[in-house]
């Protein structure tokens, strides 16, 4: 897939802004930087050293297209390993199209989706665990993604799989070895140790598996579906969670007739709420609908916030039980929050007596008055208490990516197997055959197996420039 034509693409954002960046990486990258560009100070960009930044003008022949800095990146030194330079302009879009134009006619091509990332695992200077964690890095957008993916893209992640690959292949070229030498029947590997060297490879991918749960929530974020009946508050409470008025409010009951969904990160976790149409008996069709959505939404929550009206519970808290036992049966998997909402209308007393009237339920209740934003930081930590956050703040090796996921869940099946083989006294032959299979999806993480369709799903997703 390497090519050493020179490619060209916007680095920056698309749009105007004060500045914008356009790479160029390639074999000619500062040869056709040269053509098109005028030093203030009469240099020849060719005769540069690396890594060192220079005034001047991008010119069309006669014509000054702007006043540029230019950055040199020799290969190898450089982010793709190939010789780079980066041209500073001004962030007008007529100027960034006018000078990307010209480097098209002067020999570059347009970048694919994630084609300079895509050199730099080329030329070695990332394992393909670390490729994708520059797409991570790209959209994170809180504190508990950002930190995941700087500690995959400095290679916390790969350096644990490469050592327990490395050690296995030892053992591995032991067990092959013995093959050749099959008819003197003698061992080469020790089989203690390698079945020491199994239970821990065992153990790491397993700790590696289960950290994709917490992974994937602080990646995607948590859905938290807020519900119940019309009018008890559920448009106020995500207007107080966000502190803005995202959702329509009104005293009539019905208004919301479709989700709305926004995010809110809690100490550095992204929390998704949907705020959902009330769940009534109703002859209006498109309520009707918004309540179908409801329970589909609700589906797709990891969790659930149900939210009671304190006065209507003061009337009637066993019909609420009722109610809080119906989405407990249908969704019998899904934390759920019971929160008693407008206890700003209630005395404490009252309050007390509806607390007792649940807690026979076993459930996590909070009290709150959305209206009046009491509760809400309570709420909050009430919801951080159900992510297991100890793997982060311990700066473990925390797994997001879907498809290390699986090759590690594969990984893990073939080590088993090898083990069995090695309990059970299994020839060598045949457990040399588990043994290639999971190094191989120890090697499909890293890219050290790798093939271009792998590579061109991995990199499509990048953005153009990266």
């Amino acid at each position: 897939m390497l090519n050493n034509d020179s490619i060209v693409a916007l680095a920056t954002p698309s749009g105007a802004g004060a500045i914008a960046v356009i790479r160029i990486s390639g074999q000619d990258a500062i040869h056709i930087g040269n053509s098109v560009f005028k030093s203030i100070k009469e240099k020849d960009l060719l005769k540069q050293k690396s890594h060192t930044l220079h005034l001047g003008h991008i010119v069309d022949g006669a014509k000054v297209l702007d006043e540029v800095l230019v950055s040199i990146f020799k290969g190898p030194n450089s982010y793709t390993g190939e010789n780079t330079i980066e041209i500073s302009c001004h962030g007008s879009t007529y100027i960034q199209q006018q000078i990307i134009q010209l480097l098209l006619r002067k020999g570059c091509r347009m970048a694919d989706a994630g084609e300079f990332t895509l050199r730099a695992f080329l030329n070695g200077k990332l394992d393909l665990s670390q490729a994708e964690a520059v797409a991570d890095l790209i959209s994170s957008d809180n504190e508990a993604s950002h930190q995941i993916a700087m500690q995959q893209m400095r290679g916390g992640f790969s350096n644990e799989i490469a050592k327990l690959r490395e050690e296995l292949l030892n053992f591995a070229s032991l067990i092959e070895l013995e093959l050749d030498f099959a008819e003197e029947d003698v061992e080469f590997a020790d089989r203690t140790q390698f079945h020491e060297l199994l239970n821990r490879i065992e153990f790491v991918l397993k700790r590696l598996i289960d950290s994709f749960a917490v992974g994937n929530v602080i990646k995607n974020g948590i859905p938290v579906a807020i519900v119940g009946e019309p009018n008890v508050g559920k448009s106020t409470l995500l207007n107080a969670l966000l502190n803005e008025e995202r959702a329509i409010v009104s005293d009539i009951a019905g208004t919301t007739r479709d989700t709305i969904e926004d995010e809110l990160v809690i100490n550095g976790i992204g929390f998704r709420f949907i705020d959902t149409a009330g769940i009534r008996e109703t002859k209006d069709v498109v309520e009707s609908i918004g309540i179908k959505k409801t329970f589909e939404k609700i589906e797709q929550a990891q969790l659930i916030i149900l939210l009671l009206d304190a006065k209507e519970l003061q009337v009637s808290g066993f019909k609420f039980q009722v109610e809080i036992e119906k989405i407990k049966n249908k969704f019998p998997q899904k934390p759920l929050i019971v929160i008693i909402n407008k206890v700003d209308l209630l005395t404490p007393e009252d309050v007390e007596i509806i607390r007792n009237q649940l807690e026979t339920l076993k459930l996590q209740l909070e009290t709150i008055s959305a209206k009046q934003k009491t509760g809400i930081e309570e709420l909050k930590n009430t919801l951080l208490s159900f992510v297991n956050t100890g793997a982060l703040r311990n700066n473990e090796t925390i797994v997001t990516n879907t498809r290390h996921y699986d090759s590690l869940l594969k990984a893990l099946d073939e080590i088993s197997k090898v083990k069995y083989g090695l309990e059970t006294g299994l020839s060598s032959d045949l457990m040399a055959i588990d043994i290639k299979e999971a190094l191989y999806h120890f090697g499909m993480i890293t890219g050290q197996v790798t093939n271009d369709e792998l590579l061109g799903n991995i990199f499509a997703n990048f953005c153009i420039g990266k």
